[in-house]
C-alpha cells in the first residue's frame, strides 16, 4: 500500500498491467455493473449544464430514460451516479459498430463541450472509496470483461498507473 497525503493506493495500481482493449470487451465497462458510473457532486452539476449539447449523441431509448429518471441518481450505497437503461447500459452509452462508447465524450471531441466524462470512467479500473479522512484506490477489474485489457497490458508492459 502506498500512502500519499490522505490518499491510500493498493500495491496492484503499480504492478499489475492493464491497457483498455476496445477489439476485445467492447466497452462492456459502460454495460456491465450494478449501477451507472459514479459522480462526484461537480459532476451532477455538469451534467445538467452540458445535457443539451450532448443529447444529439444519444439514442432516443437514453434520452427516454433520462427524461424519466434525470440526468443522474443517488444510489444508496454509491452515491450519485449515471441513470441506466434497464439496468444495464450507461444512459450516455451510444453503440457503434458493437461497440459502446461514450456519448459525452463524443460531444468532447467534437468540440461542443470541453468536459470529457466523468472521473470514474477515466480511472476504471481503479475505483475510489471515501473513507472518514481518507481515500482508497483499489484496482479491481471485472475477471472476464477486463481479461484482454489486462493480456494486452501484460504484452506492453504498461502498469495500471501508467495506463491512466
Amino acid at each position: 500500500m502506498l500512502a500519499i497525503d490522505q490518499v491510500l493506493i493498493s500495491d496492484e495500481v503499480i504492478e499489475e498491467k492493464f491497457v483498455c482493449d476496445l477489439s476485445g470487451c467492447h466497452g462492456g465497462c459502460c454495460v456491465d455493473g450494478d449501477t451507472g458510473a459514479p459522480l462526484d457532486k461537480e459532476e451532477t452539476a455538469l451534467l445538467d449544464d452540458i445535457y443539451e449539447e450532448v443529447k444529439p449523441y444519444l439514442s432516443v431509448e437514453s434520452i427516454r430514460e433520462i427524461e424519466r429518471q434525470g440526468k443522474y441518481v443517488y444510489d444508496d450505497e454509491t452515491g450519485f451516479v449515471t441513470p441506466t437503461i434497464g439496468g444495464k447500459m450507461c444512459v450516455y452509452g451510444v453503440l457503434e459498430y458493437g461497440v459502446v462508447k461514450c456519448g459525452i465524450e463524443k460531444a468532447c471531441n467534437d468540440h461542443r463541450i470541453s468536459f470529457k466524462k466523468p472521473i470514474s470512467c477515466h480511472l476504471y479500473p481503479i475505483r475510489v472509496q471515501s473513507y472518514d479522512g481518507y481515500e482508497a484506490m483499489n484496482y479491481e477489474p471485472r475477471d472476464k470483461l477486463c481479461h484482454p485489457a489486462c493480456v494486452l497490458g501484460e504484452k506492453l508492459q504498461v502498469p495500471v498507473y501508467r495506463f491512466l
